[in-house]
């Protein structure tokens, strides 16, 4: 199946971060910032809602890699967006750019790859891996 996802479509997703969302909580880390795991999920969602408008009933995408830095530190309070562009599409594989600035300015930024699966067949063969 063919899926005629545009180039260069953007969309974001935000988050006010609370303690469960902190480094010390998730045990990433010892402080109660904004953990780097949580930066990249949000950064997945905002990539994930990028395509799925284009997707038909019974297919969405799945993460399969992610090279993202975490530049700066948000506090307990701080709101957070996150942005993703699709950038490059090779059949089902799809490449997106993606930032997350706080109320200070740019935390994060890099790059995250999703490949498109029809939900049935994904999870049918995950059945013999149970």
């Amino acid at each position: 199946m063919e899926f005629l996802i545009p180039l260069n479509v953007t969309a974001s997703r935000s988050l006010l971060v609370e303690k469960a969302h902190s480094a010390k909580e998730i045990g990433s880390g010892d402080i109660d910032v904004l953990a780097t795991p949580m930066l990249i999920a949000l950064m997945e969602a905002a990539a994930m809602a990028v395509v799925q408008t284009y997707l038909t009933p019974g297919w969405t995408t799945v993460g399969t890699r992610v090279d993202i830095e975490h530049l700066r530190a948000t506090p307990l309070g701080g709101k957070v967006t996150a942005e993703a562009t699709l950038v490059k599409r090779e059949n089902r594989l799809l490449e997106f750019e993606v930032n997350a600035h706080d109320n200070f300015g740019l935390i994060g930024q890099g790059r995250h790859q999703r490949f498109i699966i029809n939900e049935e067949k994904f999870l049918k063969k995950l059945q013999g891996k149970a």
